[in-house]
């Protein structure tokens, strides 16, 4: 008997979970956490920077991914013009939201911000299932990443890869604007102090609607690089958003980096309880949030503001 017969009869273990199965489970994990980084980066950026608890984000999500199947099925336009072009649309949409509803709330308690975005979601969701139902709609991804390699303990989708790779890259872009550049200190200081940044001649409520537009974006960007992944449908960002306020909340609200390191780390820890525990998959972030919450209520790396 041949070493491959000996491989394919007795496939290699950790901790009696054949490696297959939880390298598997694992890149689930990943794939998870990107949108989870992705969309909580963008609450983190609202929240920080402009005191918005935003509440539409999952709609906002689901918008940017039927934007992209809309332009591809009444346009032709492929996914990676959808990439750019759906981003720019839902952001555009997020100012009109911002300029017309959100400034008027800038002074009043967060709960009123939180009220208005949910009532906003409900409509834009409720909007999309009577156009186009409640099931899923398929969107293809893009011929260029079809297929997948083998890497020995493993098969790795390359679009799951893509996923993985552009997640990390837009969101260690977004913190390093904020924290590193001239750009980020002027944000960040017009949260503070905007009477001050003002008399320096910088626009602060075009700065705040930009911001704004900019977090939405992020929303879209994920819904599209979702969308052939999980497919199109009204609810997929009502499905997620929980699951996302709750990764704001241990990172830390407002805490853009928080953001990032917890989407990731808990999308990791989600894919191995379906391996080890799999009834518990669907509540580990919940319970890792209430004992953080227990031990630091502003989050493991949020500050008191």
């Amino acid at each position: 008997m041949d070493n491959q017969a000996l491989t394919d009869r007795h496939p290699m273990e950790i901790f009696g979970i054949p490696t297959q199965a939880l390298f598997g489970q694992l890149l689930i994990g990943l794939i998870n956490g990107s949108f989870y980084a992705l969309l909580s980066l963008g609450l983190a950026v609202i929240f920080g920077l402009l005191n918005i608890i935003n509440f539409t984000h999952g709609a906002q999500y689901m918008f940017g991914a039927f934007v992209a199947y809309l332009l591809l099925s009444r346009l032709g336009i492929g996914y990676w013009w959808a990439l750019l072009v759906a981003p720019i649309i839902v952001g555009a949409t997020g100012i009109v939201i911002e300029r017309l509803m959100l400034s008027r709330l800038y002074k009043l308690d967060h709960l009123y911000g939180l009220l208005l975005t949910f009532g906003v979601a409900l409509v834009m969701e409720g909007l999309f299932r009577n156009e186009f139902g409640s099931s899923g709609l398929p969107y293809p991804g893009p011929p260029q990443l079809a297929g997948g390699s083998n890497l020995g303990f493993m098969f790795l989708p390359n679009y799951r890869g893509w996923v993985i790779v552009a997640s990390l890259v837009v969101c260690l872009g977004t913190w390093y604007a904020i924290e590193r550049t001239r750009l980020g200190a002027y944000l960040r200081a017009a949260t503070e102090n905007p009477q001050l940044v003002q008399a320096f001649g910088i626009n602060v409520p075009r700065m705040i609607t930009l911001t704004y537009g900019f977090g939405v974006a992020l929303a879209a960007f994920a819904g599209v690089m979702a969308a052939p992944i999980y497919q199109v449908s009204p609810q997929m960002g009502a499905n997620l958003i929980i699951v996302v306020f709750a990764v704001v909340v241990i990172g830390g609200m407002g805490s853009i980096l928080g953001s990032v390191l917890t989407g990731f780390g808990l999308g990791l820890i989600e894919g191995l309880t379906k391996v080890f525990y799999p009834e518990a998959s669907n509540t580990v972030i919940f319970v890792i949030m209430a004992i953080v919450l227990l031990i630091k209520p502003t989050g493991l790396f949020g500050t008191q503001k």
